[in-house]
């Protein structure tokens, strides 16, 4: 079944009480529990289980082509019971480049705890190889990265983490599975901030892991998932689900959108570069035309004249918002460097764009004018 019929009907059955055709949100914290000691749908307490968290599980899972889907609070407390499911003296191998709430997390949590961990070019298979160790349990991969969209090559690298018997976990947030599909590149474990494309709406806050087995790492993700508790609300569940009917054909519009922005800012005398797989001037172009299908709505620029321009420059825009995240309708636009602080490996000069859904003419318009001015 394509993509675009998985994301109207998976998880969707009409009610069967009320032959409502949208599902109903069961907002219940707990379940009645029935005469003979059972429960009628196997849900007890909505920490544990809840209908419609079961719906969108259902959904990422088969989205994803994977066994079974754990849905989180956030993309950050997926990432966080990847790792929590590790013990003291496991290692880790993380990108450089990549969302610098993951590097935090390895650096200020779980390195006091234990958990050892390099960080490395992905882009450079050799320092891949390099880190490995026997203790390696994870290589954590993120493609395309944030916010230099680096763009790295998850078959090979899922064949490095295999050979000293660890896990491969893809950050598919920015691809999604309409532009990339991890698992089928070798990936054991794929995570999703779903706050972003696959929500689409800038409406709700979860996290999401897809497996490709439904194994002993994944028993230990489920439990550390009830027993403590960082579950999306039914309500972010229910919109996650309506915002995934759509997602396919967003997809599209932001991709086609971020290349006309990438095209034009290429070109103009006041960005010093343009980070965009779409380019062929991209060091990833290559890679990104084999493993996607799209090239994605987000794009990094480096503006000429340094820090002070690029945050003046944000000013002068009108159509781009000012804000974190990415992934809605409408486009945003941050100083990144900013937004990580004094840790950040983000240069000075760079603004990442979540290229939304408006016209590409009228986005276009309006960087033009703030650039020129």
């Amino acid at each position: 079944m394509r993509i675009e019929t998985l994301a109207v009907h998976a998880g969707h059955t009409p009610d069967l009480t009320t032959g409502a055709v949208t599902p109903a949100i069961q907002l219940s914290s707990t379940f009645e529990r029935d005469p003979d000691g059972g429960y009628r749908a196997g849900h007890v307490y909505t920490r544990t289980s809840n209908p419609n968290r079961a719906a969108i599980e259902q959904v990422l899972a088969q989205l994803e082509g994977g066994s079974v889907a754990v849905a989180y609070a956030s993309g950050s407390a997926a990432t966080l019971a990847v790792f929590q499911a590790l013990r003291p003296g496991d290692h880790v191998v993380a990108p450089t480049d990549a969302y610098f709430g993951t590097l935090r997390q390895l650096r200020e949590i779980f390195a006091p705890w234990g958990l050892e961990a390099d960080v490395v070019d992905m882009t450079d298979l050799e320092s891949v190889r390099r880190a490995l160790r026997p203790t390696t349990k994870i290589v954590w991969v993120e493609t395309p990265s944030n916010p230099l969209v680096r763009v790295v090559d998850i078959a090979q690298l899922a064949e490095l983490a295999h050979s000293v018997g660890a896990r491969c976990v893809v950050d598919n947030t920015w691809a999604t599975p309409v532009l990339q599909r991890p698992l089928h590149e070798g990936a054991d474990l794929v995570m999703h901030s779903t706050t972003k494309y696959l929500g689409g709406h800038s409406d709700l806050l979860g996290g999401a892991l897809v497996s490709r087995a439904n194994d002993d790492f994944v028993e230990r993700l489920l439990l550390m998932q009830k027993l403590g508790g960082a579950v999306p609300s039914p309500f972010d569940c229910w919109l996650l689900l309506r915002g995934i009917r759509t997602l396919p054909w967003r997809m599209r519009a932001h991709c086609d959108n971020a290349a006309r922005v990438a095209s034009f800012l290429s070109t103009h005398r006041g960005v010093d570069a343009v980070h965009y797989p779409g380019l062929e001037s991209h060091p990833g172009h290559a890679i990104a035309r084999r493993q996607m299908s799209g090239f994605g709505g987000m794009l990094s620029v480096q503006v000429r004249g340094g820090r002070d321009e690029a945050l003046a420059l944000t000013y002068r825009l009108t159509l781009f918002t000012r804000a974190t995240s990415l992934g809605g309708t409408e486009s945003l636009i941050e100083h990144r460097a900013s937004v990580e602080g004094p840790v950040t490996l983000a240069p000075e000069n760079l603004l990442r764009i979540s290229v939304g859904l408006e016209h590409p003419d009228d986005l276009i318009d309006d960087l033009r004018a703030a650039l020129d001015t």
